[in-house]
């Protein structure tokens, strides 16, 4: 599959993201057994070396791949969507040289896209994201945040299909690198401090292995958990963002900029893309919402 971004539901193209987790088994004997060789002992790299690779992933420029570090297997672990040929992961191992034994490969179904749409939904002059987090400033003026990719371009927003209800203006963006954007509200509608129904209380990073809640517009709310963390996706011509969590939670176009929390009301992020569907599953990316609040200076309402 290739990595997606949670595109406009409307049609709007916007490109997308992804990333994967792996374990190693460990077996004891209860009769002793000859000492291993050199040669079967699992090769380590230290982490400047993991780096290296990361940035070798980087390099090789493939669409459809999301990469982050296994600190369980000391790999850096490439998850490929369907889209990815045999010879573009050859491409990825060659360009690590002689550091490729340090990856390790995971195809996901689908296609790794942006995901346009925590929770409701929000309609821009080309297309449907969802709204993350409503947010204030210091001096008191009201936004939301949203993802990067769904704000990128967009001018004015509303609350409905028929664009009649103004929910306010775009008012800042940084996508790609990071998929975040946040919107100034000038129209006079509810803004709880909620997604759908918990309330949001305070933001942080959650933990690999942490079960996760996301809110979109087209799929409504979802659980899975948290693979990995510090996720690159490569969504192609160039949209390229870094620093992502990385989950299993699916979604579907229409999705993205919605909100990833917990069920003890701690926000964690904004719907960036991903690959599959709510019918078979998928991998879910997310840009961390404290990045977004600590950019914008603005805090959790």
């Amino acid at each position: 599959m290739r990595i997606k971004r949670t595109t406009p539901r409307s049609g709007i193209s916007r490109r997308t993201r992804l990333i994967a987790v792996s374990t190693g088994l460990v077996a004891a004997a209860a009769i002793a057994v000859p000492s291993a060789n050199a040669a079967d002992t699992p090769a380590t790299f230290s982490s400047a070396e993991l780096k290296s690779v990361s940035s070798s992933v980087l390099k090789a420029d493939v669409p459809g791949t999301a990469w982050a570090v296994d600190s369980k297997t000391n790999r850096v672990l490439v998850t490929v969507d369907s889209t990815v040929s045999q010879a573009e992961i050859n491409k990825i191992k060659k360009q690590a040289g002689d550091n490729a034994e340090a990856i390790t490969v995971k195809r996901t179904p689908g296609k790794f896209t942006k995901l346009i749409q925590g929770g409701d939904a929000i309609y821009s002059s080309s297309g449907r994201c969802s709204l993350g987090f409503n947010v204030r400033s210091s001096s008191g003026v009201d936004y939301f945040l949203t993802a990067g990719h769904c704000t990128e371009g967009a001018g004015t927003w509303y609350a409905n299909s028929s664009r009649t209800t103004v929910l306010g203006s775009t008012a800042g963006t940084s996508f790609p690198g990071n998929d975040y954007g946040i919107v100034r509200y000038t129209g006079s509608v509810s803004r709880p401090g909620t997604a759908n129904g918990v309330d949001i209380t305070r933001a942080a990073t959650p933990a690999v292995g942490t079960t996760v809640i996301r809110d979109g517009s087209t799929t409504g709310t979802h659980s899975g958990r948290v693979t990995a963390l510090n996720a690159t996706v490569n969504y192609g011509g160039g949209d390229v963002v870094y620093g992502l969590i990385q989950t299993t939670v699916c979604a579907e176009p229409g999705d993205s900029g919605g909100s990833l929390y917990g069920s003890n009301g701690t926000a964690y992020g904004l719907t960036s893309g991903g690959s599959g569907n709510c019918s078979s599953g998928g991998t879910t990316f997310f840009q961390p919402v404290t990045e977004a609040l600590s950019a914008y200076g603005v805090s959790l309402t």
